[in-house]
């Protein structure tokens, strides 16, 4: 979605802001209030629109010209469209007419259609209906796949056998129980981090090239934050209040699905570094990449039926450098990617003050100025706002 910006189409940044990460928000069509039908913004509260007898919506139930896609869960389509804007680098309109997503006027959008069909059934014809191939397999970030083999400048290093590498991993590297114990001690311990009660801090975001836009964060123990980035036309919001989450700005409201608040949870744990261990069923330890010149070690966390977490860890100071998360779709795994800088002790806790967040096609960097621990945080910072229903929900493309 690369010039979605300048058209009919808002950008919604989604910032959850402290040492548990960030996570990036969507974009979409801004249709009318006369456009959408009411049974179009009923929704449930957690985000996935409802049908009158309490169950999920499918794509087909609540949006337009739905054909491929249509038996998936309705909250499902955007991640979806997220998914193959960023695998093939395009726009919304590369597929879509403006403004009127549910016609057909557009040759791409029929190709994508017989795109889709052909990778599901790729999948299930070949690799037991396990994905295994996705629009990126062949797009990789172009429109075009291209057929030819690229000749590099560089020769590249010889392929270990997956035999080779499996015998590898197993061998030499500290054990992931071991370095998430030795990122707890880094950040402080886990006694220092109940100390903590409260944060808010204030800082500035620096985004869509070098603009900078005031950001306001608040949090509370255990797991409720909400930040505040102030824009030129009015206030984008995103919250968690430790049971829901949501992300608005000046007359729009996107009440969050459940693989968006597993992440928004994770982000607003003040203790994340003492919890993140039973967050997932199996741990590996791999050699990380190098961050800002420093060696890290990349521990993988892994929970069948659940996208993966990878933490990148400093291998001198034990700190975390970078996470990676993903939130899953119909199509693939949608990338979050977090580096984390200028750790600083406030209250016997070590905080990141700067943190760059990226995902395919959009990226921001975020500075903290002021931050003060456990000072008074007024809980009505965290009620979240009234059902989708007074607040119509941002339908994605048809497709």
């Amino acid at each position: 979605m690369k010039h979605t910006g300048r058209k009919n189409i808002f950008v919604a940044m989604a910032l959850m802001v402290t040492a548990g990460g960030a996570l990036v928000g969507a974009r979409a069509q801004n249709p009318t209030q006369g456009e959408k039908s009411k049974a179009e913004q009923n929704a449930t509260h957690n985000g996935a629109p409802a049908r009158s007898d309490g169950k999920a919506k499918t794509a087909a139930e609540q949006f337009k010209n739905i054909q491929i896609l249509k038996d998936m869960p309705a909250d499902q389509l955007i991640p979806a469209m997220q998914f193959m804007t960023a695998s093939l680098g395009v726009d919304c309109e590369y597929c879509h007419v403006e403004k009127a997503f549910d016609k057909d006027d557009k040759k791409t959008k029929g190709y994508a259609r017989h795109m889709m069909e052909m990778m599901f059934n790729i999948n299930k014809e070949n690799f037991d209906n396990q994905r295994w191939v996705t629009c990126y397999s062949c797009h990789q970030g172009s429109p075009h796949p291209p057929s030819i083999p690229a000749i590099t400048a560089k020769e590249k290093a010889p392929m270990m056998m997956a035999e080779e590498e499996e015998t590898a991993s197993a061998t030499g590297y500290p054990e992931p129980a071991k370095l998430l114990d030795g990122y707890l001690a880094a950040v402080g311990g886990a006694d220092a981090l109940k100390q903590v009660t409260s944060r808010v801090a204030k800082g500035t975001v620096t985004a869509f090239g070098d603009q900078k836009m005031a950001l306001d964060i608040y949090a509370k123990a255990p797991d409720k934050r909400v930040s505040v980035m102030h824009m030129k036309d009015g206030e984008s919001v995103t919250a968690y209040n430790g049971k829901v989450g949501w992300l608005s700005v000046p007359g729009r409201v996107h009440m969050m699905n459940a693989q968006e608040t597993f992440g928004a949870r994770m982000d607003a744990d003040f203790a994340f570094p003492a919890n993140v261990k039973a967050l997932y069923t199996k741990w590996e330890t791999k050699p990380g990449e190098k961050i800002d010149g420093q060696e890290t070690w990349l521990v993988m966390g892994e929970k069948e039926g659940d996208p993966p977490l990878r933490l990148y860890l400093d291998q001198k100071s034990g700190l975390l450098l970078r996470l990676v998360r993903y939130v899953d779709s119909p199509l693939g795994y949608n990338p979050t990617q977090v580096d984390y800088a200028d750790y600083r002790v406030a209250d016997g806790v070590k905080v990141p003050y700067r943190w760059a967040v990226a995902r395919p096609g959009n990226r921001f960097t975020v500075q903290v100025d002021e931050l003060k621990q456990n000072v008074p945080v007024d809980d009505a910072k965290f009620v979240a706002p009234p059902p989708p229903e007074s607040h119509p929900a941002t339908p994605p493309p048809a497709k």
